[in-house]
């Protein structure tokens, strides 16, 4: 016989329930039965026999239900132990502790098969497998709970006929005779005979395997299969198995139709071979309606489950880091950045697209079939109970299926400076490896980049890091007007010090060094950051514009108390800034953690590079700025450098940044720079990508490797950081 379908089987379940009840009232004049003795072979036996036959293991019996089914019938046999009853007879003892010892043995078979089955050694296999055949036959519900059944019958009503004569039909009738499985049994078969087409056809000939799990079929004239068709056909082992067609992939004497194989269990196999029964040979393939010949593949199908989201199969040359995907349907939205997935072993690992090809092979008699080749790189295995990705250090197998993650609403993460796009899969920042090993923010005008670093300045100021911004723009005071509190200590602060520096002009002093402001702007800023950086300083933001300060420079001898003056340049009162921050640092004495920010905004202009200077004064700046960011790190002080012209900012801080965020990038030079952080895939992606997206990489990411991340939206990151 042949299971019915699952909607089928519980509206069986219903009918036998309702029958049980009727038996319940013309046996105990009662429709629900009693608790005690007397209800014992309607709740402990036959209900859970309906429920394990019918919706649990309708086709085979797992150890572990045997295990969970031989469980509830010795607590129910326990419950009634007869043994320190003298009203029982030995015959009643003797029966029930029969029954008890064959459940015990089940459940002993079952913890072995559980325990054993994963051993390396043969000989404990053949036990696990000896075990695990024991449960499907002697551990079904039938069998176990029929026994309950016996011993209830026999032992609590064989003093009443009528309780014994229709409690026995009606377990020999619906455990027994199964009538309703049998009619539609009976009614499909007889549909198998005169509607044969509708239910399995012979669809073409196999003309190969593409080992594993690959079949290709030559479709008769009037074989029709479209994609996610369920055929039979004998697999490369002989054995007849269920595949699910994909793409057709030529045409020669026919079109050629590629199939993938899906897990059939050794139960379901059995059930196959009334599809080849009326064909003339194994070698044909037969496109079947699985539910009309009773067989439910969804319960250890991922493939069949998942078949809307499959995209393609695994290609040939997948490494240990990238992954190409022979893409086998159009109908779904691929796009660069979209995370795909693949089981490797039992975890699902997840890649992220960085690349497509068109590709083209030539099949038989110079036929050709163009296709799509997809290329993706290793995210990983994602672990929920940690919120991050964990290294998967192998690949996935030749042919397996790769499926597309669904879209969803990414919502909002508090945690999350981004997303993969169109998931919800979130990417976090460490805030203290963002400034101890340095970051970069890369892209060009419009792209994103200031916004994104005035949401990292949020981060680190929530997280107790100090920050001082050095903005040509202004647009961080605005941005950031919440955070900067004492507004006006500082104000009168940054007055005196304006005033005082610009009077420098007339500071005319032998010693050339001493002359100007210069000397001054430095000391009042190295204490003046002293407080700020001080545990007691309530202050976690401060903000210039190193072209708002007019500082003078002696640059010679004075002569009839006159020397020549220079004002410092922008680039020249950020080196004073960073090395006035690097002093005041030193004193707190060396740490591992983020104590203090520089964030130098317009980088180019703060920290050029060499051949990218106005001035040569602003070469000798520069080398003194990176010495400082490089001494920095001893003492929690780092840096974060915003720039759209990477050729134009000193190598000698970039390549201090650990962490690199990089938008849309356009100039030759700033993608060589790049190749080296986040890779030549990645780096061929840069001139491509949206506002708001960047490829990120680095220590302070949760992601081990480069990763395409669709950011922040301003308003939405405000709204869930500020609790707006």
């Amino acid at each position: 016989m042949r299971y019915p379908s699952q909607v089928n089987r519980l509206i069986i379940l219903c009918i036998y329930v309702a029958l049980l009840f009727m038996a319940s009232k013309l046996a105990l004049d009662s429709w629900i039965p009693p608790t005690g003795e007397k209800g014992l072979w309607f709740y402990a036996g036959l209900a859970a026999l309906l429920l394990g036959n019918l919706l649990v293991s309708p086709f085979y019996t797992k150890p572990v239900n045997s295990l969970s089914y031989g469980v509830s019938a010795l607590i129910a046999l326990l419950a009634i132990n007869l043994w320190p009853s003298k009203e029982y007879s030995g015959f009643d003892k003797f029966l029930w502790s029969a029954t008890t010892g064959y459940i015990a043995l089940v459940l002993v078979a079952s913890i072995l098969s559980i325990s054993l089955k994963d051993s390396l050694r043969p000989q404990i296999q053949k036990i696990a497998s000896s075990m695990r055949i024991f449960c499907d036959i002697m551990g079904t519900p039938k069998v176990i709970f029929s026994s309950v059944v016996l011993v209830s019958l026999v032992v609590f009503h064989r003093n009443s006929a009528r309780e014994y004569i229709i409690i026995g039909i009606a377990w020999a009738v619906i455990i027994g005779l199964q009538p309703l499985e049998n009619i539609l049994d009976l009614l499909r078969r007889l549909r198998k005979v005169w509607w044969r087409d509708q239910l399995s056809a012979p669809l073409g000939i196999v003309v190969g395997h593409q080992i594993p799990d690959i079949l290709l079929v030559r479709q008769n004239e009037g074989g029709l299969a479209a994609f996610g068709d369920t055929i039979v056909a004998c697999s490369e082992t002989g054995s007849p198995s269920i595949y699910m067609a994909l793409d057709l992939v030529g045409f020669s004497e026919g079109r050629w139709r590629r199939a993938i194989r899906l897990n059939t269990p050794e139960p379901v196999t059995e059930q196959l071979g009334s599809v080849f029964s009326q064909v003339e040979s194994t070698a044909i393939a037969v496109k079947a309606d699985i539910d009309g010949i009773g067989v439910n593949i969804e319960e250890c199908n991922q493939t069949w489950c998942s078949r809307e989201q499959l995209i393609g199969l695994v290609a040939p040359n997948t490494d240990l880091t990238k992954l190409y995907i022979e893409i086998v349907r159009s109908d779904l939205s691929l796009e660069e950045g979209r995370l795909v997935e693949v089981n490797i072993g039992a975890r699902s690992v997840i890649y992220q697209l960085i690349n497509g090809l068109t590709r083209e092979e030539i099949l038989q008699q110079k036929n050709t079939r163009g296709f799509v080749s997809a290329t993706a790189k290793k995210i990983g295995y994602w672990n929920p109970a940690k919120s991050s990705f964990e290294v998967v250090k192998w690949i996935p197998n030749p042919n397996a299926p790769v499926f597309l993650v669904s879209s969803s609403d990414t919502g909002v993460n508090k945690q999350a400076v981004g997303f993969f796009p169109k998931t919800n899969y979130p990417v976090s920042i460490n805030t203290n490896s963002l400034v101890t090993h340095n970051t970069a923010i890369l892209g060009i005008l419009g792209s994103g980049k200031s916004f994104l670093a005035i949401e990292l300045v949020e981060r680190l100021i929530q997280a107790g890091v100090k920050v001082i911004c050095l903005d040509l723009t202004n647009q961080y005071a605005r941005e950031l007007g919440p955070y900067l509190n004492r507004l006006e200590d500082e104000n009168v602060f940054l007055d005196r010090l304006r005033t005082d520096c610009s009077d420098g002009r007339n500071n005319v002093n032998r010693n050339v060094e001493e002359g100007g402001s210069i000397s001054k702007f430095s000391r009042e800023m190295t204490v003046h950051f002293s407080r700020f950086l001080s545990t007691d300083d309530e202050r976690r933001l401060l903000i210039y514009n190193p072209a708002s300060f007019e500082v003078w420079r002696q640059d010679s001898k004075p002569y009839q108390d006159k020397a020549s003056m220079a004002t410092l340049t922008p680039t020249e009162i950020t080196r004073t800034i960073t090395e006035s921050a690097l002093v005041a640092a030193q004193a707190l004495g060396m740490t591992d953690n983020a104590r203090c920010c520089l964030v130098f905004e317009e980088a180019h202009s703060l920290i050029p590079e060499w051949n990218a200077v106005a001035s040569e004064g602003d070469k000798t700046a520069t080398n003194g700025t990176a010495k400082a960011i490089l001494q920095g790190r001893k003492f929690g002080l780092g840096c974060i450098v915003v720039t759209q012209r990477t050729a134009n900012v000193t190598k000698s801080i970039l390549n201090q940044c650990n962490t690199v965020f990089a938008l849309r990038v356009f100039d030759a030079t700033g993608m060589e720079f790049l190749k080296n952080y986040i890779g030549e895939d990645y780096a061929n992606v840069l001139s491509a990508l949206e506002d708001r997206h960047a490829v990120v990489f680095g220590r302070a990411s949760s992601c081990r490797d480069p990763v395409l991340v669709r950011l922040n939206d301003r308003e939405t990151f405000l709204s869930a950081f500020r609790g707006a």
